[in-house]
């Protein structure tokens, strides 16, 4: 599903020049859980922006089901954002003033979806990650875990291929981490394709193969032969 060749990454201002990522090569297959693993100021964030779609490389090539992304102008760079990728960050990254259920519409807003079917694909979306019944709550009325439940709804209401997630359980306590991984699985295991940044090695072993980036360079594959479920654990954790 994804090639990558020679990815290089710099951002020079004019002034510093940082190279955030030196001839990267990883294929991803279709249907994969995979763990992206790094200190900070690794690339492993520079990484998934550029798989997303919301930058662009200096050098090497990118393939996205055999598109050869680095070809595409910015509205069609748009189009596959919104009909191919769902996103998760740390940070949320919902609207303050909308409810959940009209947060989780957005993504459809830019796809052309009349509001009746917004609204019916909001609420299944919702009632996915278990949340349906705080569709009308807004933000600063959830948990943290409730809001990334909402921004999970959000990735995946417009049913994409591929899931990035950005260090999506960063700012939970370990339950609330735990619950998030297993919804993450969850779509997994339903088809999706899931790239996960994270710092946490804990959360690394839910994925399948985990690389590890040190200095924006690839420096080792490792593949999980048994990840950890994270439904079993919090069936475990709630038995002691």
């Amino acid at each position: 599903m994804i090639r990558v060749e020679h990815l290089t990454k710099v951002y020079d201002t004019g002034i510093v020049r940082v190279q955030a990522l030196t001839d990267v090569n990883l294929e991803v297959r279709k249907g994969e859980f995979l763990a992206v693993m790094g200190p900070s100021g690794s690339g492993k964030s520079t990484l998934l922006n550029i798989l997303g779609c919301l930058d662009r490389a200096t050098s090497g090539s990118y393939h996205l089901e055999g598109i050869p992304i680095n070809t595409l102008d910015e509205n069609e760079l748009a189009h596959i954002r919104n009909r191919k990728i769902g996103f998760v960050f740390q940070t949320f990254n919902l609207l303050p003033r909308m409810d959940a259920l009209r947060n989780v519409e957005v993504p459809m807003l830019y796809s052309g979806v009349g509001p009746r079917e917004r609204r019916k694909r909001a609420w299944e979306a919702l009632e996915k990650v278990g949340l349906a019944d705080h569709a009308l709550h807004r933000p600063n009325e959830l948990s943290g875990g409730q809001r990334q439940r909402v921004a999970i709804a959000r990735a995946l209401v417009n049913d994409p291929d591929i899931i990035l997630a950005d260090e999506p359980t960063g700012n939970l306590d370990t339950r609330s981490g735990l619950e998030i991984m297993a919804i993450i699985q969850g779509l997994n295991r339903q088809g999706a394709t899931v790239i996960l940044v994270t710092h946490e090695h804990e959360i690394s072993r839910h994925a399948q193969r985990v690389v590890h980036f040190r200095d924006g360079r690839l420096v080792r594959t490792e593949v999980i032969a048994e990840p950890v479920q994270a439904e079993k654990t919090l069936r475990e954790n709630s038995q002691q």
